[in-house]
């Protein structure tokens, strides 16, 4: 018996809509790491849509940690891929390295505490560091599509932090989903534009 059949259905929208997106950027990089980088963390995102939509849906406890652990490697991606399409020399590197530390300490923490409240810092911490790189590089190519969709992942945020249900059968977490289902459309818009620093 599927106990939340909106949620599960709408995960795996955002995770079918996130994974051929990702293809797209993956098949079109023109040899951009900026693009791979972005790319990847799509397909990590899409495999935690999947998985969470399997959790909610089944209430199969053991993908809970693996939902977690994608999301984290999509966070990753995109800070890394932020930084080769807005930064070079040391300040890369050290993008490129405080995202791998960020990313390490998230798997040892949440592989012990869980709680979604983790994703929440680790995500928004992400949000924090891809905004400030677009905004500085707001001429580039597609910075400005990546700087609306943090703004748009940041509302569907807000939507599933309100607890707040529109309707019996569409919760907090299925606007979410919708909303970052924008986002991942305002991010594909942008990052099939990007080109190496």
């Amino acid at each position: 018996m599927i106990s939340e059949p909106m949620t599960l259905a709408t995960d795996y929208l955002l995770a079918i809509l996130t994974g051929v997106l990702g293809v797209l950027i993956l098949r079109a990089t023109d040899a951009q790491q900026a693009r791979r980088l972005w790319g990847s963390a799509f397909i990590a995102l899409a495999l935690g849509a999947a998985l969470g939509g399997t959790y909610h849906g089944f209430r199969m406890e053991a993908l809970w940690k693996p939902t977690l652990f994608a999301v984290g490697l999509a966070s990753g991606g995109m800070i890394c891929g932020s930084a080769y399409a807005t930064t070079r020399g040391a300040l890369r590197y050290a993008l490129l390295g405080f995202a791998s530390l960020k990313l390490l300490a998230f798997l040892v923490w949440v592989s012990r505490d869980d709680r979604y409240i983790w994703v929440v810092a680790d995500t928004g911490i992400s949000f924090a560091v891809v905004a400030l790189l677009h905004a500085f590089a707001w001429c580039a190519l597609g910075s400005r599509w990546i700087v609306a969709g943090v703004a748009l992942s940041l509302a569907a945020a807000a939507v599933q932090a309100s607890g707040i249900d529109l309707h019996p059968h569409f919760n907090h977490n299925d606007a979410y989903h919708v909303v970052q289902a924008l986002a991942m459309l305002a991010y594909f818009a942008g990052v099939r534009r990007l080109r190496d620093a």
